[in-house]
């Protein structure tokens, strides 16, 4: 992705994305709403959330060069979008209140919400309620129908045409009704308009997923956490990474090739936009200026303390923290604004020993398991749960990563997640003038090193006394215990500084 949140920009994208495709049509006007005590009311201008909805609405990728320039050309095409707030209750910091309106004078409410990594669900449309995940094909039929059993003949007529569904649902409320379709293809025209005929739908539309893995409802995946994992690996004698593997495959219902392969390629990008960052960016709406090339090319006999692996993960994590405030292509891992301590400390120590690229890739997927155990019990939001979820989980998967890459065992890797973990719990997220900037390089940078400590204290043994699931638990009610003010609102910490005030009014002008 490009820009500086995931849970901002991604998932705004993925929303403008959903939304389009529900108008059906070239959208004229569009009105967001934020809740003013949720997060994106006071950092939507900053962190993209606005930018990346105008590119998702005019059909642009996460990845589009220039992203940032989307409201622009919005307007070029015609396209008029107001950002507003109220006091409207939400219950998720970051949910999207959003009335659009097409060329055709079709017009629909939608409720989205971006609920961290740049995953994303819309949960209402109109005053109907759904489930909208962008993981798989959706069509979506509108019906002016009072009669539940009405609605459900409807739905055994598409059943009938559309025999290789995933899952249908329905919801009914005074006057209308809707029922939502998910494939793992999409149908085409012919079938759709079989489907509108015969079920007399009013309004009809498809949405395409725009998550990269579909949803299926017969998944079955070997474990879906720590303590299932040891029952699976009770002998000890499978790594993690292995685990992993075994884990994609059955989600995703392809190849362990295929999932070894496609970590792969994200490797070769992790090490892309490290040597981009290296090499000095340039970006005008920025706080920092390049601060990666001032550790390269610092003079390490005689300015710095000699810390050998550790000062070229400092580098390589502040690089990537560059690469994103620069708008250079990044990967969320897990998310944008934690996207350097991971890879910093892996690809920082891996170069450090001369390993193969297969062996860094092997510590990404084993990084990447924890990741999954991670969001099953808590969130990667730091609008949820302060910066422990993104900077903090992020470090945790990279002590398990580091154990990977030192041919640790599985037990191993989980201690040391569980140690980084434990050192960063309660960690709030305070962006100076709301940019993913300050102190967000540093506490990456802390994250990494933490990462560092704790992999060689499981590797060493050292007793890490709470079971991770255990610690992953207290870790999300500890976040959600934290104010709303110290979770990403800009309202709270470093972000009400004087100088932090002094430079966002500086950034806005």
């Amino acid at each position: 992705m490009r820009g500086p949140s995931s849970s901002h920009t991604a998932a705004s994208v993925r929303i403008g994305k959903m939304v389009r495709q529900i108008l059906n049509s070239k959208p004229v006007k569009m009105i967001v709403e934020f809740d003013i005590n949720g997060s994106l009311a006071t950092t939507h201008s900053t962190q993209g959330s606005d930018f990346g909805l105008a590119a998702g609405l005019i059909g642009w990728d996460i990845t589009h060069h220039g992203i940032q320039d989307s409201l622009t050309e919005a307007r070029k095409q015609g396209i008029d979008i107001l950002f507003k707030t109220g006091d409207l209750n939400d219950p998720h910091p970051n949910t999207y209140n959003i009335s659009i309106t097409g060329e055709k004078g079709n017009k629909f409410f939608i409720q989205a919400v971006s609920v961290g990594g740049g995953s994303v669900e819309i949960n209402r449309i109109n005053e109907l309620k759904v489930s909208l995940k962008g993981d798989s094909y959706e069509t979506i039929l509108f019906f002016n129908n009072r009669k539940k059993p009405e609605l459900i003949a409807k739905i055994e007529v598409v059943k009938k045409i559309l025999p290789e569904f995933e899952d249908i649902s329905y919801d009914m409320q005074s006057d209308s009704g809707l029922i939502s379709v998910k494939t793992l293809h999409k149908p085409d025209r012919k079938i759709t308009t079989n489907i509108k005929q015969r079920t007399k739908a009013i309004y009809v539309c498809q949405i395409d997923p725009v998550m990269p893995v579909l949803y299926r409802k017969d998944i079955k995946v070997p474990f879906s956490g720590p303590k299932e994992m040891f029952k699976y690996n009770k002998t000890g004698k499978i790594d993690l990474y292995n685990l992993a593997l075994l884990y994609e495959s059955q989600r995703g219902k392809i190849s362990e090739k295929e999932v070894f392969d496609s970590m792969k390629d994200l490797v070769v990008q992790l090490k892309r936009s490290v040597t981009e960052g290296l090499s000095g960016t340039a970006y005008q709406n920025r706080i920092l200026g390049p601060q990666a090339i001032k550790m390269e090319q610092a003079d390490y006999d005689k300015k710095l303390i000699p810390l050998g692996i550790t000062n070229k993960v400092i580098c390589y994590t502040i690089a990537m923290m560059d690469q994103k405030s620069s708008m250079g292509l990044i990967v969320a891992a897990p998310t944008a604004g934690s996207c350097g301590a991971l890879p910093g400390a892996i690809l920082g120590t891996a170069e450090d020993m001369g390993l193969k690229d297969s062996e860094i890739t092997k510590a990404f997927l084993a990084a990447g398991l924890i990741g999954v155990f991670i969001a099953g019990e808590s969130t990667f939001a730091a609008e949820e749960c302060g910066c422990q979820a993104e900077c903090g989980s992020a470090s945790g998967m990279a002590a398990a990563g580091l154990v990977q890459l030192m041919n640790g065992t599985a037990d191993q890797a989980l201690a040391a997640a569980s140690i980084a973990l434990q050192n960063t719990m309660g960690m709030i997220c305070d962006p100076v003038a709301r940019r993913v900037e300050v102190p967000c390089m540093g506490k990456n940078v802390m994250a990494a090193v933490n990462a560092l400590s704790s992999a060689n204290m499981a590797l060493a043994g050292v007793d890490f006394v709470i079971p991770l699931d255990e610690v992953i638990q207290a870790m999300d009610k500890a976040g959600r215990m934290l104010p709303y003010e110290l979770c990403c609102t800009g309202l709270g910490g470093l972000s009400i500084t004087p100088t932090s005030k002094k430079i966002e009014n500086k950034l806005n002008k």
